[in-house]
């Protein structure tokens, strides 16, 4: 009988091609049956009015998504006569519901499930494993060097690397549940018997990252460390299985890159006893824990020509525990840049206070070196303590080169700048020391206490130890030995 002009826009006819016309000539068969039978639902039902969602073919814009409303309208007689309808197209708003809804359960970068949906999973698979005393297997993996990699070619050649790193991993998880947890943190549910199937799903991982990743242009290579826990062996409950397989993951990268690890008992303990030292360190300098020792540098000749200042750590539980334990953990944690600055600030300090101007010597970390603003501190650190430039001596490894070889290069050249001088810590043991000394005009060579050590009975020590000290002749550098 009528039609307003949006219904005309909306099915692409004008009035009159619609008034006077039933469904039937308007519509598809199967709509139009539909859409008859609910109109004689509320024109003879007990209720004079519908809501409904339907889909309908229109000529301009194709397939739609439209929600209708049906009212009823009396005649004279007070009996439904005539019905109104009322069609809104949804299309696009239920679209839109659908991306939210996946947003909310899948990761945007990789489209793998995420984080909230890995939990739900696990959890329905945990209830099913339990009601019928079955086993499956989690995966914790992570990227070796993915870090490294990102702050070499940024952070498009990162992401290129991690869609690509979700594809291999469906590939090699042949239909079993992947997920994104974030990060490079990627985990695998797999049922099937156990240890069996997760230790076949294993190789194929390890497979599928033999492979070179070439990424826009740049050829990666790039392992997967993996760490497996077993439900129920290794824990029954969606936590401590997790947990479990995190610990399996992180002995895995302790144990070598690119390797397998399966949860043993004794990993959990280990972990946890790491974690606990690592939130005591968050608060060990404000606890005056941390103090500095004094180790002596001097000539031959025994005369002292400096000091380098040793961090050490008094645990009041612990004890004393020694720098190649507590400095890691501190990288690892980012405790190191607090915990470094303190350090920086206390041994100038000291050294400022000495009667007789000798040399301090510090030790940097590369965590250091890649947050915040290194020449900064340091300069004002040494305005703040009177300490003159030209009695301060930074050392470094090769680790800090690493990475973001020009940036940290940058560093180093504004730190000179200072007037301070860069020593190069345990020369002999990276893999480009040599390189590194012709980029960048150090000024001391610290030979690595592994050669000394053994110089006197081992000929092939005492050989390198005479060819580093005859190339810091050559290159007129002097030449500590640790």
């Amino acid at each position: 009988v009528l039609i307003n002009r949006a219904g005309e826009e909306f099915f692409g006819m004008p009035s009159e091609e619609i008034v006077g016309k039933t469904d039937f000539e308007l519509l598809s068969t199967e709509e139009a049956s539909l859409s008859f039978v609910r109109d004689l639902e509320v024109l003879h039902g007990a209720q004079n009015h519908s809501f409904d969602e339907e889909v309908v073919e229109t000529r301009q814009h194709g397939q739609r998504l439209i929600a209708t409303r049906r009212l009823a309208i009396p005649g004279d007689d007070d009996q439904p006569k005539y019905l109104l309808g009322v069609a809104e197209d949804i299309t696009e708003r239920k679209k839109d519901q659908e991306r939210i809804a996946r947003l909310a359960h899948y990761d945007a970068l990789t489209d793998l499930p995420n984080r909230a949906s890995f939990t739900k999973h696990l959890g329905s698979t945990i209830e099913h494993a339990a009601a019928n005393n079955q086993m499956f297997a989690v995966l914790c993996l992570d990227l070796d060097r993915f870090k490294e990699i990102n702050d070499t070619y940024g952070h498009l050649v990162g992401d290129g690397l991690l869609q690509e790193v979700a594809r291999r991993l469906q590939a090699a998880a042949e239909g079993e549940f992947v997920a994104r947890l974030g990060g490079d943190e990627f985990t695998i549910v797999t049922t099937g018997p156990q240890p069996a199937s997760a230790e076949a799903l294993a190789q194929r991982l390890i497979a599928e990252f033999s492979n070179d990743f070439v990424i826009d242009g740049q050829r990666l290579r790039n392992g997967t460390s993996i760490g497996i826990a077993i439900f129920p062996t290794d824990g029954n409950d969606a936590m401590t299985v997790v947990g479990n397989a995190d610990a399996a993951l992180y002995r895995a990268k302790a144990e070598g890159r690119g390797s397998v690890r399966f949860f043993e008992a004794q990993m959990n303990a280990h972990l946890r006893e790491r974690r606990a030292m690592q939130r005591d360190l968050e608060t060990a300098v404000a606890n005056g824990e941390i103090m500095l020792h004094y180790q002596p540098q001097m000539r031959i000749g025994s005369a002292i020509t400096g000091f380098e200042a040793l961090a050490r750590w008094k645990h009041p539980q612990r004890g004393s525990i020694p720098p190649n334990v507590f400095i890691p953990l501190a990288e690892e944690s980012g405790t190191i840049l607090g915990m470094g600055e303190w350090i920086l600030r206390e041994a100038c300090r000291e050294a400022a206070s000495w009667p007789r101007p000798l040399n301090i010597a510090i030790n940097l970390s590369p965590v250091q070196f890649r947050d915040g603003d290194l020449p900064s501190l340091v300069h004002t650190i040494l305005l703040e303590t009177g300490l003159a430039p030209g009695r301060l001596e930074i050392e470094i490894t090769e680790n800090v080169l690493i990475g973001d070889f020009s940036r940290a290069l940058s560093i180093m050249r504004r730190l000179k700048t200072l007037g301070i001088r860069i020593s190069m810590d345990d020369f002999g043991t990276g893999y480009s020391s040599l390189a590194y000394l012709q980029a960048f005009p150090f000024d001391k060579i610290k030979i690595d206490q592994s050669f000394i050590s053994s110089v006197v009975a081992n000929p092939q020590s005492a050989a390198i130890v005479r060819a580093v000290i005859g190339l810091a002749r050559g290159l007129n550098l002097p030449v500590i030995a640790e």
